[in-house]
């Protein structure tokens, strides 16, 4: 690759041709702010915060689309563009509807931190036009409200380019735009899949997830409920970076110490539920290998997959494992087993889920999820949305001693711990299916072709006598694409993960934001990933099937019968 001498701010640096400004400055730790672009996303160079001064140029460049040149001399903070900065966060607040204090963004928007940077801390005189948008709550998982929204376009380019949904886009033009669903239709009425990522990438309180906290708060303040709460493994390394700590910091400990300072009666592992989820699914991948029917087999963990699945390609609905979600499971066996054992009725037990993953918000309502005749789980809340009960709680997080889960459903694999990461499903399965076929223990419990970011991984595995194909994919949009590939038969494959969310429910649509530098820069699902596969690496059990709880249960009370009622689901085909 050919390269370029340059200098910005004064400083010669040597960098690849054809960088951009932005990146490059980046590569230098110097740091120009945006509120528009998504790395290989959003390079639209619309909101014309990146501006920078190019010696020779007459007018200032926006960053993010000008690539650097040989003897190009670049000033990213000059009087001019900062004066140019100021005057476009004062046109952006003149039509940003200014109630920050009562924002669920509130001291971390983006937007906000601009303007505090720049100066612009008086907004009372950016006033524009008095246009008001009604507030979308269409959706089950999540809010709209236009009022807020600075059109930079993140929420778009991530719906179409990410997830290959594209149910939001530009309305109108000009002054007059702004974002919508087709015909104005609400989101609900779409076919939006509830994946959350919209919200993630958004750097105002324009979007944001249904906040359930509170009624959390109310039915752990009611004598007559017996609150159960349950945490996926993702949780646990997203929530520390509520509080301040540094993305890729584990927090289980302290997690289940505020858990029980908040008052639920127990705190469960989604984690256990996760290896009831794995048994079940290598029992159904067997079976399909063994019958050549229904193949390839694809993962139903994702419920944005699942309703993905079931508008866009509901052929294939009878290819989809039925095993419930782990979260999902574990509520079934808590409604049902535990439930018998400590003797109070299902009715009177709340199972509240704690998910990286606002399309929970969703699954708990689909139906064929109520195992003891109640629904499974009662209440979804986000990693956000637990940060803020804690806060709002006056817990120190920060300062907690280390807690443990309860029994009976406080024991898993470190096969249910990875959960979280993109492959970690397909690597979880594939320990416990290896030994159901061969008997045999398998050379390795580490499948590293399918671990990492990349959104589509494919690997081959010998088991016994057959050779496995497997496929991993995070983004809906690489899902399109293989699922292309297998219908046109350029590809085959036995098993499949597939997850909505690029890089797994560590990068999920309900985990603790990130302003836009750390999403372009800060590889945020690689560092996550990584606690859940230390954890597994550290842990003596790695196998789901080998996990205590789970053997006891299906020797007390998981006959065939009852394993199929209470852990397995149905789908339905929904149409465009």
């Amino acid at each position: 690759m050919l390269e370029v001498q340059i200098k910005i701010n004064g400083i010669p640096v040597i960098v690849p041709e054809g960088t951009s400004i932005l990146k490059v400055a980046r590569m230098a730790n110097i740091k120009i702010p945006t509120l528009c672009w998504l790395k290989e996303i959003n390079e639209i160079a619309s909101c014309r915060m990146c501006v920078v001064e190019v010696k020779g140029e007459e007018e200032l460049v926006t960053s993010c689309v000008t690539e650097v040149r040989e003897g190009m001399e670049i000033l990213t903070h000059s009087s001019q563009v900062v004066e140019s900065r100021k005057s476009t966060l004062r046109l952006i607040m003149a039509n940003h509807e200014q109630k920050c204090l009562t924002c669920v963004r509130n001291n971390s928007c983006e937007l906000q931190k601009l303007c505090h940077e720049h100066g612009i801390d008086d907004a009372s005189g950016c006033q524009g036009r008095e246009k008001r948008y009604e507030v979308d709550d269409s959706a089950v998982h999540m809010v709209r409200d236009n009022n807020k929204c600075i059109m930079c376009r993140r929420c778009v380019a991530v719906c179409r380019e990410v997830e290959g949904v594209g149910v939001i886009g530009v309305h109108g033009k000009g002054n007059d735009s702004y974002i919508g669903s087709p015909f104005d239709m609400g989101l609900g009425e779409t076919t939006c899949v509830s994946c959350g990522q919209c919200i993630n990438v958004c750097p105002t309180g324009a979007l944001y997830e249904k906040q359930e906290y509170n009624a959390v708060f109310s039915y752990i303040s009611d004598p007559s409920k017996y609150v159960v709460v349950q945490t996926a493994p993702a949780v646990r390394a997203g929530l520390g970076e509520y509080f301040g700590l540094p993305v890729g910091t584990g927090v289980e400990g302290k997690m289940v110490t505020a858990l029980k300072m908040l008052g639920f009666d127990k705190i469960f592992d989604t984690n256990t539920g996760a290896d009831f989820t794995i048994v079940e699914e290598a029992k159904e991948l067997v079976k399909r290998l063994e019958e050549g029917e229904k193949l390839p087999l694809f993962t139903s963990c994702c419920p944005a997959w699942i309703k993905y699945c079931e508008h866009y390609n509901p052929e294939i609905i009878d290819h989809l494992s039925t095993c419930k979600s782990p979260h999902e499971m574990l509520g079934a066996l808590i409604k049902t087993y535990y439930a018998e054992n400590i003797g109070i009725p299902a009715k009177d037990i709340v199972v509240v889920s704690v998910m990286p993953c606002t399309a929970k918000k969703f699954e708990i309502k689909r139906e064929d999820e109520n195992a003891a005749g109640f629904p499974d789980v009662d209440i979804v809340i986000t990693t956000r949305e637990l940060g803020r009960m804690i806060g709002s709680a006056g817990i120190c997080f920060g300062d907690l001693p280390e807690g443990e889960f309860d029994t009976l459903f406080n024991k898993s694999s470190g096969a249910g711990k990875i959960f979280g990461a993109s492959g970690g499903v397909m690597e979880a399965a594939l320990r416990t299916a290896y030994e159901m076929i061969t008997q045999k223990e398998a050379p390795s419990l580490e499948f590293q072709e399918i671990r990492g970011t990349k959104g589509i991984k494919t690997a081959e595995y010998r088991v016994g006598d057959q050779q496995l194909k497997v496929a991993v994919v995070s983004g809906l949009k690489n899902a399109a694409n293989i699922l292309e590939s297998i219908k046109n038969r350029e590809a085959e494959y036995h098993f499949v993960e597939i997850m909505a969310c690029p890089g797994g429910c560590v990068n999920g649509g309900g985990q603790t934001r990130q302003a836009s530098d750390m999403i372009n820069f800060g590889q945020i699902a690689e560092r996550r990933a990584k606690i859940l596969y230390d954890m597994d690496s550290k842990d003596t059990l790695r196998k789901s099937h080998e996990n205590p709880v789970v053997t006891k249960l299906y020797e007390e009370f998981l006959d065939e019968q009852k394993a199929h009622e209470y852990l397995h689901t149905s789908y339905v085909s929904r149409g465009l």
